[in-house]
């Protein structure tokens, strides 16, 4: 199933600007600011509930019981925190029971359906 969840924050880019600089190397304001439509638990048409969060360098995507992570890595994949963000976004999916997907300006799940 594909379910639409949130749009996305058009202030985003906001977070990026030279004097709103974070001093984490990785971005993190930029990437609370892309993950803030979806920190409230968001209820999918089946009743699951889902949501992103990030704490610390962690990016956590949880649907129902399932939680898949990633990691903001500068050395690896810096130093453009939409890069970093990217990469930690498709590690969580990687290890997740769905996949978070950005089309047409909204975020986007595809599940698998329950039951």
């Amino acid at each position: 199933m594909k379910a639409e969840l949130a749009p996305l924050n058009p202030d985003v880019e906001e977070a990026l600007r030279p004097e709103k600089n974070d001093r984490s190397g990785v971005g993190v304001h930029y990437a609370d600011a892309y993950l803030k439509p979806l920190r409230k638990k968001i209820e999918l048409p089946d009743g699951t509930k889902f949501s992103a969060k990030r704490r610390g360098l962690k990016i956590t995507l949880a649907l129902g019981t399932e939680k898949g992570e990633g990691l903001l890595r500068r050395i690896e994949k810096g130093p453009d925190p939409k890069d970093m963000l990217k990469a930690a976004l498709e590690e969580a999916n990687a290890n997740f029971a769905a996949k978070l997907i950005v089309e047409d300006d909204k975020f986007w799940l595809e599940y698998a359906s329950v039951g």
